[in-house]
């Protein structure tokens, strides 16, 4: 089911209310090596126990009476929100220029002298982290005449330089050198540095403002109590391992209601993800804009027989937050998959999301003791789970098989529907 909506299809007002119809639905999380179990135990105890039992035990209860926290409501969304121009130009504004970004975690700038670049909403931003271990984002732009200083998608440096007259800056934002400097009068560097945005790593988590001087409050933009939910977790100590891009013929939205619900598990997913998670089942709780998914996969079986102390969300679920309007985080103490959704410059009809893989360094270095080819055929077996470690094959083989050949297929048929 999605939310009430009574508004034009244009009118900024209803804007809102497409977005909160959106829901993350799937990810896989790998099962735990040894080495970190016990650790993670402990860790789990941040989410507190009694809230996890009451997660697992409302799942359990579901499955077994063979019901939905969703069931019986229906709403109607009006088409034109998903190919309306002008709805899109004030979604690009709002929620993507005048809204904090979300744009990665700390593992994505692993080492002081780590950049990484992006440009997926419309701003080019240049991410650093300096000698000092400080996270900054800047306008990846010159301040002589705009060129973008950086243009590797990821690396180590401490000097940026401008491919067209050689400008250079720190990795702090400070105006270097300019060659021939004294044919330009007196220049007070300290004022011409990379116009810096607003940043901040909280939790693990890197989020910028696309304009300087924008407004960047984490807490107060999660809400006190997602915040602290979002740091019992340890995504500050997961690697970046890998990244996939999804570019395709739907709308933003869409590619976010794609996810939005289990009801479609044994049907669309049967031969996929449907065979790892039992679908239309679901603990949904809201956090203002934002809201915590969680949903059944077949390891939760084995917890009936197990004391309740003993009980591990992960073991039987897996846990998902979206975080509006466009991110999709799936989280557990072993591993984060970061999925953002942003709509293409192109237009309303197409949308590009950007997926990125993290994992404990423990699941790492298993991955490299494991013997043997990484074989397709078991990413969807549930007597292989136990077998896994961070195999970047496997989470690239689950987005490409499910989202992108299954989900954002039916994306595109609606997308097509729509503008009909």
């Amino acid at each position: 089911s999605t939310y009430p909506s009574e508004f034009d299809s244009c009118r900024l007002s209803g804007i809102e209310a497409d977005f909160r119809a959106s829901r993350l639905r799937i990810g896989w999380t790998p099962t735990l090596d040894p080495r970190i179990i016990k650790k993670e135990k402990e860790r789990s105890k941040k989410m507190e126990q009694a809230l996890q039992v009451e997660i697992l035990k409302e799942l359990m209860s579901q499955l077994d009476e063979g019901r939905n926290v969703d069931a019986g409501v229906q709403y109607r969304m009006p088409t034109s929100s998903y190919f309306c121009p002008e709805q899109a130009k004030k979604e690009q504004e709002e929620f993507f220029q005048n809204h904090p970004q979300l744009i990665g975690l700390s593992g994505d700038l692993p080492e002081p002298g780590s950049f990484f670049t992006m440009a997926d909403f419309g701003t080019a931003i240049l991410a650093t982290r300096d000698a000092g271990g400080e996270f900054h984002a800047f306008l990846n732009a010159c301040r002589h005449r705009s060129v973008k200083v950086a243009s590797e998608e990821r690396g180590e440096k401490s000097v940026f330089m401008c491919p067209f007259h050689h400008w250079s800056y720190a990795n702090t934002g400070d105006l270097v050198s300019i060659p021939n400097e004294e044919h330009f009068g007196a220049i007070d560097k300290s004022c011409r540095g990379l116009l810096e945005l607003p940043a901040v790593e909280r939790h693990g988590m890197l989020w910028v403002h696309p304009r300087v001087g924008g407004d960047l409050d984490v807490r107060e933009l999660l809400g006190t109590d997602l915040d602290d939910e979002l740091g019992s977790f340890v995504m500050n100590e997961h690697q970046f391992l890998g990244a996939k891009t999804i570019d395709m013929k739907l709308n933003w939205k869409f590619a976010n209601d794609t996810f939005g619900e289990t009801y479609h598990f044994g049907k669309l997913h049967k031969g996929t993800l449907g065979q790892l998670y039992y679908g239309n089942n679901l603990h949904f709780h809201l956090f203002g804009r934002h809201h915590r998914f969680v949903t059944a996969s077949r390891g939760i079986d084995m917890m009936r027989e197990m004391p309740e102390d003993d009980w591990r969300i992960e073991q039987g679920t897996f846990v998902l937050y979206h975080l509006f309007p466009n991110i999709q985080l799936i989280t557990s103490n072993g591993a984060t998959t970061l999925i953002r959704i942003y709509p293409h410059s192109d237009g309303a009809n197409r949308s590009v999301t950007q997926v990125s893989f993290y994992f404990q360094q423990a699941l790492i270095d298993g991955a490299k003791e494991k013997e043997g080819k990484f074989d397709s055929s078991k990413v969807y077996d549930p007597n292989a789970q136990q077998e896994r470690v961070a195999e970047l094959e496997a989470s690239l083989e689950v987005f490409h098989s499910t989202i992108e050949m299954e989900d954002y297929v039916m994306g595109e048929m609606q997308q097509k529907a729509a503008e009909n």
